[in-house]
């Protein structure tokens, strides 16, 4: 099997696919001879890869649903090569957000019992009011940042980003 590794990720609003293609683009400059980053959705088979690598945004406190879907629905073929797992979050951008890790870490418990990663990446987010689809959710949203909560921006610190990636070329090849 050659160095074929898959970046797949389930987002809401584009901070989950920025990580991907992120984690996807280290991948590469660092030594993997060919990445693939593509939605959950869209992917049919893991057969071709050597590796794979699935991130979600985290929506109550929850991997999103087609996330998870991924994970069940190819639980056999992932237990069978490296698997990474990362999650981005909004509650890592609040004040003192990196207190909020290991309660963040938590998210990822349903994907734990499924399939047991090789290592789990955890981000913060970015947050423009304009892109969350739901009414509801953006006006929650609006008087979190009100409340001082959370502040719109990207909050997405690429230097971890990538450092987690360039730590991923190990686990992923050996």
């Amino acid at each position: 099997m050659t160095e074929f590794v898959l970046v797949t990720y389930a987002s809401r609003s584009g901070s989950t696919r920025g990580v991907a293609d992120a984690i996807g683009s280290s991948l590469e400059k660092n030594g993997v001879k060919k990445v693939d980053v593509q939605p959950m959705q869209l992917v049919k088979t893991l057969q071709p890869y050597r590796a794979v690598v699935a991130g979600s945004a985290i929506q109550n406190k929850r991997w999103l649903p087609e996330a998870m879907e991924f994970v069940q629905v190819h639980r056999s073929e992932l237990m069978q090569k490296p698997f990474a797992a990362f999650l981005v979050c909004m509650t890592l951008a609040m004040k003192n957000g990196e207190n909020y890790r290991p309660f963040v870490s938590d998210f990822m418990a349903p994907v734990r019992v499924l399939v047991n990663p090789v290592s789990e990446g955890l981000f913060a987010g970015s947050l423009d009011l304009r892109k969350i689809p739901s009414v509801r959710d953006r006006l929650l949203f609006r008087l979190s940042v009100i409340f001082g909560i959370w502040q719109e921006g990207d909050h997405r610190n690429w230097e971890a980003i990538q450092a987690w990636a360039e730590c991923l070329l190990p686990l992923l090849l050996c």
